[in-house]
């Protein structure tokens, strides 16, 4: 527990390179010591030091993320750098644009997993082997983000302790799919293991400057093998093997599905808005969708980056401050600060026109009660976005952080990307069904807007995933969508939500043929994956906005749009760049060449 504190508040350093600018081009002779790797003991320090270099890139991981993406928009208190971010005009000069801290990471899973005993045993229990993989599934995740943010990059698994090794180094440059095929299959050794839960429960991270306690648990520091690989396989195009991989995550490791609401009284604002026959209808169950963000909550959490509590103890984050709230104040009354970064008018519009689906006022001796829909908004968007009124200022901050905490992947995360490899199966029912109410038996039984070929490859799943019939049986009040659009789901009563598959992907389909009046929209089966994309890209948008995902989910799905080859071979591309373009970019974003940043 000792080690693990130590880690936790980063009195420990144990980087390979501390002083080189890039790893690749050494400007020193010194060398990294070696620690021991052959008790069962003395790796547990050096892997909490891993996850101590994942604190080195937590800033940088969102602010590429999100300033390139749709969600945010600069303010006049923007620095340059962040600017740059914005309008694609960075240069190697940019402080967030750094391979380096990606690649200290995986240098040191390189020499971890080098040097790392994997027989030993407590009784018969392979006592290393979780961590291992863990190290592994670590390390393919700092690959996929180098070629997320570069394309191509230099592709090495050896550890470099010597500056001859990266002076004379003539390492292959991958990409994308080249990264996946070469680590991919050992990763696959390895697949249902859990991550490392060191000394169990939470873990003590002292106290902020305002006296406020934080915890962590070991577990969510780690990236589970099955995520990696079903996002490797995602971003590839291999969607049955992203199934594969995201169903064995959820039916054998993750809760079971919990029905998360942004409550509409948080929007006490437009409450004159309110339908005179608006019914607050009672659920069992129900968790504060804010409350994932709350101090030390775990609630939908697979992996996180908990930073330091203040300068004195460790890493510490700029993401708070530049969103508007400064973790680190010394007083409440100094919490507040000028954002850098605001939502964009492109998320507010589709936050604040988006319909909430309520329980209509009960009719005396009627059974059911209805559900009507008016254009109330997005409830996540209140949960996310606070105004703060002091005594002489009014402040817009983003609230996601004040926890002081990177979100890598929640079990949201994983339910709609697994909805995204459903849909690019050819199964657009499943992947809306995931939106509506989650993998429920009455999918199988009572909703005619799932097909029989649906139904038939969701059995097939079910025979082949245990743990996936008791979702099946248990998940209720489940949808992503219903987190913050309130009754999306049609409980015994099949069609009473206006949240309809046939209806939203319709509407979908027309708003696309009205934005893209150059492309013929049809209304084939191809048309309608491409319409249901897009719905999954606007869930991911009222989902996961500020969480720093926005840019690379983007860039996947533009991709994916023109392999498809619907509308053409370059249809993702100019997509993307219209989704972009009110940042006035310094490049062509219909290349996807320019999608990448210059490595340094």
């Amino acid at each position: 527990m000792k080690k693990i504190y130590i880690f936790i508040t980063a009195l420990a350093s144990i980087f390979a390179f501390s002083a080189c600018s890039d790893i690749l081009e050494s400007d020193s002779s010194r060398q990294r010591f070696d620690p021991e790797l052959d008790s069962k003991t003395d790796s547990v320090f050096y892997a909490f030091g891993i996850l101590q270099a994942m604190q080195q890139l937590a800033d940088q991981y969102v602010f590429l993320g999100e300033m390139r993406g749709d969600n945010v928009d600069i303010t006049e208190n923007t620095d340059s750098t962040l600017r740059q971010i914005a309008n694609f005009s960075a240069t190697t000069t940019n402080k967030y644009d750094s391979a380096y801290v990606y690649y200290k990471v995986i240098n040191n899973c390189n020499y971890y997993i080098a040097h790392r005993d994997t027989t030993l045993l407590t009784g018969s229990t392979n006592v290393v082997i979780n961590e291992y993989a863990a190290v592994k599934a670590i390390r393919a995740w700092a690959y996929l983000m180098l070629a997320r943010n570069y394309e191509r990059v230099p592709f090495f698994t050896e550890p470099l302790t010597k500056i001859s090794q990266i002076d004379n180094n003539s390492f292959p440059e991958y990409d994308l799919t080249q990264i996946v095929s070469a680590l991919a299959p050992d990763l696959e050794r390895y697949t249902g293991y859990a991550v490392p839960n060191f000394g169990g429960g939470a873990i003590s991270l002292g106290t902020t400057n305002r006296n406020q306690s934080k915890t962590a648990v070991a577990k969510y520091c780690f990236i589970p093998v099955d995520v990696i690989l079903g996002e490797m396989y995602l971003e590839t195009g291999d969607y049955a093997s992203a199934v594969k991989h995201y169903m064995l995550y959820l039916t054998n490791q993750a809760q079971l599905p919990t029905a998360l609401v942004a409550s509409l009284n948080m929007r006490m604002a437009r409450m004159e808005e309110m339908p005179s026959d608006f019914y607050q209808s009672v659920a069992i169950g129900v968790q504060s969708w804010s409350g994932i963000f709350s101090n030390n909550s775990t609630t939908d959490l697979v992996t996180y980056i908990p930073m330091a509590v203040n300068r004195l103890q460790g890493t510490t984050t700029d993401v708070p401050s530049a969103f508007g709230y400064d973790y680190y104040a010394t007083s409440s009354s100094g919490r507040y600060v000028d954002a850098q970064i605001k939502p964009s008018d492109d998320y507010t519009n589709i936050t604040d026109t988006l319909t909430y689906y309520y329980y209509s006022t009960p009719v005396t001796g009627q059974a059911m009660i209805p559900i009507s829909g008016a254009q109330l908004g997005d409830t996540r968007a209140r949960a996310s976005i606070t105004e703060e009124v002091t005594t002489d200022s009014t402040y817009l901050h983003i609230n996601k952080y004040n926890n002081g905490n990177i979100y890598l992947y929640r079990e949201s995360t994983l339910w709609l990307h697994l909805a995204e490899a459903f849909n690019r199966l050819g199964y657009p029912d499943l992947a809306f069904a995931i939106l509506k109410e989650g993998l429920i038996s009455e999918l199988l039984e009572t909703r005619d807007y799932i097909s029989e070929e649906s139904k038939t490859y969701l059995s097939r799943l079910n025979a082949s995933y245990t743990g996936l019939n008791e979702i099946l049986e248990n998940n209720t009040l489940f949808g992503i969508h219903s987190h913050g659009a309130g009754a999306t789901m049609d409980d015994a009563y099949p069609g009473r939500s206006p949240y309809q598959y046939r209806t939203i992907v319709g509407q979908k389909l027309e708003k696309l043929q009205e934005q893209f009046a150059d492309w013929s929209v049809g209304t084939s089966k191809q048309d309608s994956i491409n319409a249901v994309e897009d719905l999954l890209c606007d869930e991911a948008q009222l989902e996961f906005a500020f969480e720093g995902s926005r840019f690379y989910d983007l860039c996947r799905m533009a991709r994916h749009k023109n392999e498809s080859g619907l509308y053409g071979s370059n249809y993702g591309s100019i997509w993307m760049a219209r989704k972009l373009q009110y940042k006035n970019p310094q490049k062509d974003l219909t290349n996807p060449s320019n999608w990448y940043l210059p490595f340094k």
